[in-house]
């Protein structure tokens, strides 16, 4: 029992990392995103117009051995003073332990290392996540003015399932998916969680879901700049989106969930596992769920080309 409660522990402790906050170069400034990705030419077009649209200064992007056209389209649309792409194959195991070290951590780390210096925010999603401005905001930028000088902002998850689709719908993936999780606070595992944009020259430690920064510690802000401890973000009384809405595109249609579970996670050693747990937030959204139109308010006000 003991030796499985030590192994345990190093598996937990595979999945952050400590590290010194780079030095802030001179006329920092903007917003930057780090992903990583592997085959994602079907929206990674959508993500990247949405995005540059709503003001992200530079794209870094983690290509974890795609074979499709995702580097093509990326290389289209973005040109080097915008996009960075690192070849990054992301599976290693701890040598004492035989833990799987968490490659989105390493890449997060990363990217904070080698670039974060020269912006003021970095965001850290996948490319099935959409940050959307709301309020009177156009941009990502003007979206965390709320939170004034705090550095470490968390947003929670709003999970689209299928919206009904069984099949893949002609036309932009944020605009065929309204339905989402009624409520982005449940307290059911794998359903909630966060993905973070920090002032990368504050943070001290480095995860998937959470940050740690180095003058507030274990404080986090919601979109409002109301300040919780991590642990206490998950509470109710955290939940914001009146300036920034993070949306989770989690399973796009039925078909492409059956494609997403045989595919399986490239940091997850068990395939089975992921198929239970996917399947167990997919049940839990679809159990109650809410027509959630902002994002299609926003790019239809707005103007918005996402492209093909």
């Amino acid at each position: 029992m003991k030796l499985m409660r030590w192994l345990k522990s190093k598996a937990s402790d595979a999945k952050k990392l400590s590290i010194d906050p780079p030095e802030p170069r001179a006329g920092r400034h903007g917003v930057a995103i780090a992903a990583c990705v592997k085959n994602e030419a079907r929206y990674i077009e959508e993500w990247v117009r949405f995005h540059k649209a709503v003001g992200i200064r530079h794209f870094y992007v983690y290509d974890n051995g795609s074979t499709d056209e995702t580097r093509t389209f990326l290389r289209s649309l973005l040109n080097e003073d915008t996009l960075t792409i690192i070849p990054w194959a992301g599976r290693m195991r701890d040598a004492s332990t035989s833990a799987l070290l968490n490659g989105q951590v390493i890449t997060f780390a990363h990217a904070i290392l080698n670039f974060g210096g020269d912006y003021r925010w970095m965001a850290f999603i996948d490319v099935d996540e959409f940050l959307l401005p709301k309020e009177e905001a156009t941009t990502v930028a003007q979206a965390l003015e709320a939170v004034g000088d705090f550095p470490n902002v968390s947003l929670p998850w709003h999970m689209f399932a299928t919206s009904g689709h069984e099949t893949p719908p002609d036309g932009p993936l944020t605009l065929n998916y309204t339905m989402r999780g009624a409520d982005p606070m449940t307290s059911k595992e794998n359903v909630s969680n966060f993905k973070c944009i920090v002032d990368p020259c504050e943070v001290i430690e480095v995860s998937v879901h959470q940050f740690k920064t180095r003058a507030h510690a274990d404080l986090t802000a919601n979109d409002a700049g109301k300040r919780f401890t991590r642990r206490a973000r998950k509470s109710p009384e955290f939940y914001s989106s009146r300036f920034l809405q993070l949306n989770h595109y989690y399973t796009k249609s039925r078909q492409e969930l059956m494609e997403k579970l045989a595919r399986g996670w490239a940091y997850d050693s068990s395939a089975t596992k992921y198929r239970e747990k996917v399947l167990a937030v997919v049940k839990s959204i679809e159990e109650d769920m809410v027509d959630d139109r902002s994002m299609v308010d926003f790019i239809e006000r707005n103007g918005i080309d996402l492209g093909r």
